[in-house]
């Protein structure tokens, strides 16, 4: 297991609030732009392209914080 001091997991505590932020940005947008019609598709599709490795990096993040321990 991964052991972290304290600045190194506030730093990914910080990182991980930021990518959540941003995944919930990009949702509403990509919501906004899909109502709209006058919609780009290919913007639309690169930010959901954006988002999805966003949520990738974000488990990453979880799994590294909050790792699963088995008793």
């Amino acid at each position: 297991m991964l052991q972290l001091d304290k600045e190194q997991e506030a730093q990914l505590g910080l990182e991980l609030a930021t990518k959540r932020q941003e995944h919930s940005d990009l949702d509403a947008a990509i919501h906004t732009l899909s109502q709209s019609q006058m919609a780009d598709r290919m913007l639309i599709q690169r930010l959901k392209k954006r988002k999805l490795s966003l949520k990738d990096r974000i488990v990453q993040l979880e799994n590294i914080l909050l790792p699963d321990i088995i008793a």
